[in-house]
């Protein structure tokens, strides 16, 4: 696993050039004491405080780094978690808004009864003043009794048509009656129970608002607990980007006290790496996948392979950070993917984290690109980035890059 290489490599370096340095200092101050040499005890001394000083130097840079990569860790836990809430809250509010519209509904139901419970009231009302008329007629003229329905009729066929009338007269006055006041108990049961209903659903809601602000509250304190690592994590890179400016201006004294003993054959090298070849440029193929040159590293096929596997999932907040494996995934979660297949890292980093993976700068064949809200890279001359385009949002290949303006580029060593 290359995770870290570059610093590792780094501190190697200065600490081959060391037991050189001193095997050639103790030579000379072997000689210089031959010869009355002060100078080269002086010089000994001097060397041996730097050393000191870079020994201590590079110790602190060692366990700012293990402090980094626990909170890089950290990090993307709480990237994951919040994006599991952010996934639960979404699911609430679907049921609290399926909820809300159920209770619409009820109260829309309600309201239609209530108006039809007005409507039967009317009804009543009109039917009782049409009685109450009939009943204060009935009175002034006299209950009609069957003796005098017979004596005051004119002939028995009379007889039967006036019974017949109060019959029917009577048998409407109660169908009247009960027609009302079943149509009125039919809706005070109504009422009754769309009430009930639309207490049970605003219980419902209430439960579900309830549930929605605990998720509210607990991915707001999740969010601020990562920006606030993300924060510190920030400040100990800086302590140790000081502790690596220090250290290489400790590692320079000493190789110009070396320089003092002996002429070095070789100059400066380079760090700017070496332009691609056109025949080294990966190709996107036209299903989407992109094909790795012959000439690339096995550790570079291996990225763009990786990259083929998730090419073209849908993007997701948070995805690829609480594991590797997802069903989407986010701008750094993807870069975090392919790296991780390639050899360069062991766990997913956010965006914030690739700032400072690796080592400083473009590489040759890997480039990150990373800033506090977004990360892509150059893989072999083509772009890896969640951008959208016209197959949707997450990750995928493009044969053009986004401009780098306002971002950090990093590389793996040797890449």
């Amino acid at each position: 696993m290359r995770t870290g290489s570059s610093d590792i490599d780094r501190r190697t370096r200065r600490r081959t050039v060391l037991p050189l340095a001193l095997l050639v200092l103790a030579s000379l101050c072997g000689f210089a004491v031959l010869a009355g040499g002060a100078p080269a005890e002086s010089l000994h001394e001097k060397f041996q405080h730097k050393q000191a000083q870079l020994s201590h130097n590079e110790a602190a840079q060692s366990d700012l780094s293990a402090t980094i990569a626990e909170q890089n860790r950290q990090v993307n836990d709480l990237i994951a978690q919040v994006a599991d809430i952010r996934a639960r809250a979404e699911a609430v509010a679907e049921k609290l808004a399926a909820k809300q519209a159920e209770l619409d509904r009820a109260r829309a139901q309600l309201a239609r009864e209530r108006h039809h419970l007005q409507v039967v009231r009317a009804r009543l009302r009109r039917a009782l003043g049409v009685l109450r008329e009939e009943l204060v007629g009935i009175y002034e003229s006299g209950d009609p009794d069957t003796l005098s329905v017979i004596l005051n009729s004119a002939s028995w066929s009379d007889v039967v048509a006036q019974s017949n009338y109060l019959d029917a007269y009577q048998n409407h006055f109660e169908t009247v009656v009960n027609r009302v006041r079943t149509l009125r108990d039919e809706t005070r049961a109504a009422v009754k129970r769309l009430r009930a209903a639309r207490d049970r659903l605003r219980e419902a809601r209430d439960a579900i608002a309830a549930q929605k602000r605990e998720i509210d509250r607990t991915r707001a304190e999740l969010e601020q607990r990562r920006a606030d690592l993300v924060s510190l994590r920030r400040a100990r890179q800086r302590q140790l980007d000081g502790l690596e400016s220090r250290g290489q201006a400790l590692a320079d004294n000493l190789a110009a006290i070396s320089d003092q003993l002996q002429t070095s054959p070789s100059g400066p090298t380079s760090s700017i790496p070496a332009p691609l070849a056109p025949g080294d440029r990966a190709q996107v193929l036209p299903n989407g996948d992109a094909a790795a040159p012959a000439s690339a590293p096995a550790a570079v096929k291996a990225v763009v392979a990786a990259g083929n596997q998730i090419n073209e999932t849908p993007y997701i907040w948070g995805g690829g950070h609480g594991s590797f494996v997802s069903s989407g995934y986010d701008c750094s979660g993807a870069v975090s993917y392919v790296l991780n297949a390639g050899g360069f890292l062991s766990s997913p980093l956010d965006s914030t984290g690739l700032e400072t993976w690796g080592s400083p700068g473009a590489g040759r064949w890997i480039t990150v690109y990373a800033n506090s809200g977004h990360a892509f890279a150059a893989i072999a001359g083509i772009s890896w980035d969640t951008v959208g385009d016209f197959s949707g949002t997450g990750p995928r290949w493009h044969t053009t890059t986004e401009s780098t303006s306002g971002f950090i580029a990093r590389h793996p060593d040797g890449y």
